[in-house]
């Protein structure tokens, strides 16, 4: 790895959610986004509907339920936007950021949680729909990260209708092809088949971005059947009309909720979003620990 990448990697693998005196707002530098992006945690309390054995979220330390103070957000969001616009946040800890990655990427509703599980998702999203088109740049994005778990709830599709309308993207999660495998990983209440129902059915409403994280489980990569079931799932989406503009693969990156998981090496990705451009015909991204 070059001196460059050595020195970007604290910066693309450390993604704090505190920022300033903030409660909600937080910038990170993001790989995938290829540049700075903006994230809005609605999950401050830490309570998931998932309980990934590679999350980093320290749910330990989970807090009570509270409503989010909108106003707050507001203000938060229209701070931290003007610091990477104004290019001040390049003079603290995002000093090294190279010149290429210096640009504001996208408003991200993500953080400690699903953030779909927030009761004022909905008008947490105008909030960040309203700050990007009077603060951001036309063509700074929208995007919710999510684990596509409550995208079939009616309060959950008024936010993404919102999102529509604002150069919106869904970046949903998929890192699994079967049941068993996706128990594995997610630990959840929530059923595979609701997962896949919500993929389907968003899909054909609008373009979606396929999340998927790869990883060695007790030193051992996904079983070739399963890498097999996940790309037929993929195509299932496809095959009932929906649309995925992009499959992002990816491994490890932050230290894991559980010993027992660890990061594919480089090549590993690679091969696996090679796999699914041949086998799906779909755009693929790949992006090594």
């Amino acid at each position: 790895m070059s001196s460059q990448n050595d020195a970007l990697r604290p910066l693309i693998t450390s993604h704090p959610r505190q920022y300033a005196a903030n409660r909600y707002v937080y910038p990170v530098l993001s790989r995938r986004a290829k540049g700075i992006s903006v994230g809005v945690n609605l999950n401050i309390d830490k309570r998931c509907n998932f309980g990934c054995v590679y999350c980093q979220v320290d749910r330990a330390t989970s807090e009570p339920p509270e409503e989010i103070d909108l106003d707050r957000l507001r203000r938060e969001l229209e701070a931290v936007i003007s610091q990477v616009r104004s290019g001040r946040i390049f003079e603290s800890r995002f000093a090294g950021t190279p010149q290429p990655m210096r640009r504001m990427n996208d408003i991200a509703i993500s953080g400690d949680a699903e953030p779909t599980t927030c009761p004022q998702f909905a008008e947490a999203v105008d909030v960040c729909a309203a700050a990007r088109a009077e603060y951001a740049a036309e063509d700074v994005k929208l995007v919710l990260i999510t684990n596509a778990t409550m995208l079939h709830q009616p309060r959950v599709k008024q936010g993404l209708e919102v999102m529509d309308r604002h150069h919106g993207e869904i970046w949903a999660k998929l890192d699994a092809g079967t049941a068993e495998y996706y128990q594995r990983i997610a630990r959840s209440p929530v059923k595979f088949e609701r997962i896949l129902a919500n993929l389907r059915e968003t899909a054909r409403a609008r373009p979606l971005v396929i999340q998927s994280l790869f990883m060695r489980l007790e030193g051992e990569p996904p079983p070739e059947t399963e890498v097999a079931a996940y790309c037929d799932r993929l195509r299932e989406i496809v095959d009932a009309g929906g649309r995925i503009k992009l499959v992002q693969v990816y491994t490890v990156s932050r230290p894991p909720a559980e010993s027992f998981v660890a990061a594919l090496d480089t090549d590993e990705v690679e091969a696996l979003a090679e796999r699914v451009r041949r086998e799906t015909g779909l755009e693929a991204e790949a992006f090594g620990a």
